[in-house]
């Protein structure tokens, strides 16, 4: 038994190995363009959403309490009901109860901090 794996040992050893494809002719590179250089891009616009609103609550420490309106038509009635929603914006302006502010969308600053005063509109008197 040990003989027929020999045999087969030296039988694998002398098969000619598959001799290598030749390669197919490289193709010609393209001549270079003659393009000019290319210039700095133009600064993108910020495609975060932006918010006016008016201050409602600044009781803590860095974070006012935005209140934005919206008016929108009742889908069966078709009266223009006025909607609002809160938002927790980073301040570091300032802002006092009754500023109208202007909010800006940001990366997570918090749990519920997702917007940043961006600037006050119009102060409180």
């Amino acid at each position: 038994m040990a003989e027929t794996t020999k045999a087969k040992k030296e039988t694998a050893e002398e098969k000619p190995k598959a001799a290598a494809k030749p390669k197919a002719a490289a193709k010609p590179k393209a001549a270079k363009s003659t393009r000019p250089a290319k210039e700095a891009p133009a600064p993108r616009e910020s495609t975060r959403k932006t918010r006016e609103g008016l201050v409602v609550s600044n009781k803590m420490e860095k974070t006012v309490v935005v209140e934005i309106e919206r008016r929108t038509q009742h889908p069966l009635y078709g009266k223009v009901v006025i909607r609002s929603t809160k938002f927790k914006a980073h301040d570091l302006e300032g802002c006092s109860v009754g500023d109208r502010v202007e909010i800006m969308e940001t990366r997570p600053i918090s749990r519920d901090k997702r917007w940043r005063v961006t600037r006050i509109l119009e102060k409180v008197k």
